[in-house]
């Protein structure tokens, strides 16, 4: 993406209606009216229905999945099994962002055991990351959810692409959500990798042995359960739905918003709000976990979920105020314009005689 491109959005917020506050020092105002709005208490009643009912939807997989026995009607389980994983998820990041109890210490153990004892990955890779990308997100060097993976985020990665890394960037657009089938392995590999690799890790010790024991007891049941066959599809049945919903939930927050370069400076407001994307929509705060409420989360980090919708209108205000260009989509137009966007970017990899004029000139 050029720099007129990224910068474009960001100028356009310039003009202020007279009075309005300047916007490097509205954010503190904006804070105030959220805190006296009792917006950032904590909701526990919330979260312990929320697990509960977790908990029971998952003795239930179990109790299917035992009664079920040799049967495909398995992989429905399974399917289930990746939708509750992912929103055992979900709590394991509000917990990391202190949404759920006062003590930092309470949450970090919660989010521990929800991350590595019931889902399966590293609480402290999960935490380390994400912590840098709520820092500066979508900035180039800076967030790590824009560095190239399998997908290319930004056009100088795309045109690195190289064999059949360029034919999967060229198409990459079409081919993010079918990707994501794979993202669940992803995520599991990316755990152990930082968990046995060098480097400081924070309980460490608690994870391997929590996700030793969760990934030990899961395969063992699944295989002396189910013949060989239906066990490895029960796997990639539920590693493909935990994956694709995992993607899903992420990906509309913050794909095709503007990319920061590495060395612009911009207010924490202005920051948050021009990279994010909300997604309006019934039932969308269960469905994403409270995602859909991006600008609200990156704004106030520690919000709990259930206050998200009321401080949506005092932000949208806000921002009316100061004309900061706040973005809200449907679920649909945020796949389609994270669609095009990586579709966009991966036209950095094509051959450059794929042009019909260069064609041509080739030809001569």
């Amino acid at each position: 993406m050029s720099t007129e491109a990224i910068l474009g959005p960001v100028r356009a917020t310039s003009p202020r209606k007279p009075g309005a506050a300047n916007v490097t020092s509205s954010y503190s105002s904006l804070l105030k009216t959220v805190r006296e709005a009792g917006l950032l208490r904590r909701h526990r009643t919330f979260y312990i229905l929320t697990f509960s009912f977790l908990v029971i939807a998952l003795l239930g997989c179990v109790t299917g999945f035992v009664l079920l026995r040799e049967s495909w009607f398995q992989l429905l389980i399974a399917g289930a099994l990746g939708i509750i994983l992912t929103q055992f998820a979900f709590l394991a990041h509000e917990a990391s962002h202190r949404q759920v109890f006062e003590s930092g210490r309470a949450n970090d153990r919660a989010g521990r055991f929800l991350a590595a004892g019931i889902v399966g990955i590293s609480y402290s890779w999960w935490m380390t990351k994400h912590t840098r990308h709520h820092a500066n997100p979508n900035q180039v060097t800076k967030d790590p959810d824009i560095e190239i993976d399998t997908i290319s985020f930004i056009e100088e990665d795309a045109a690195k692409a190289k064999g059949l890394q360029a034919l999967i960037t060229r198409k990459q657009g079409y081919l993010f959500f079918p990707l994501l089938m794979l993202e669940g392995i992803n995520l599991h590999a990316l755990s152990f990798k930082t968990l046995f690799g060098p480097g400081k890790v924070d309980g460490r010790a608690a994870e391997i042995s929590m996700i030793v024991a969760r990934v030990g007891l899961y395969l063992a049941a699944i295989f002396l359960f189910l013949p060989v066959g239906m066990a490895f599809a029960f796997l990639g049945v539920q590693l493909a739905v935990f994956g694709v919903y995992m993607g899903a939930s992420f990906a509309p927050n913050h794909k095709g918003m503007p990319i920061i370069p590495a060395d612009m400076k911009l207010d924490f407001l202005r920051k948050q709000v021009l990279t994010s994307r909300n997604v309006r929509g019934f039932g969308m705060a269960t469905f994403m976990g409270g995602l859909n409420y991006q600008i609200e989360h990156h704004l106030f980090p520690s919000m709990p979920r259930p206050a998200l919708a009321r401080a949506r209108v005092i932000v949208r205000e806000h921002c009316e105020t100061q004309q900061v260009p706040y973005t809200e989509t449907t679920l649909l137009q945020s796949y389609a314009i994270v669609i095009e966007y990586l579709n966009r970017v991966g036209l950095s990899a094509r051959d450059p005689f794929d042009c019909p004029a260069a064609a041509n000139f080739r030809r001569r």
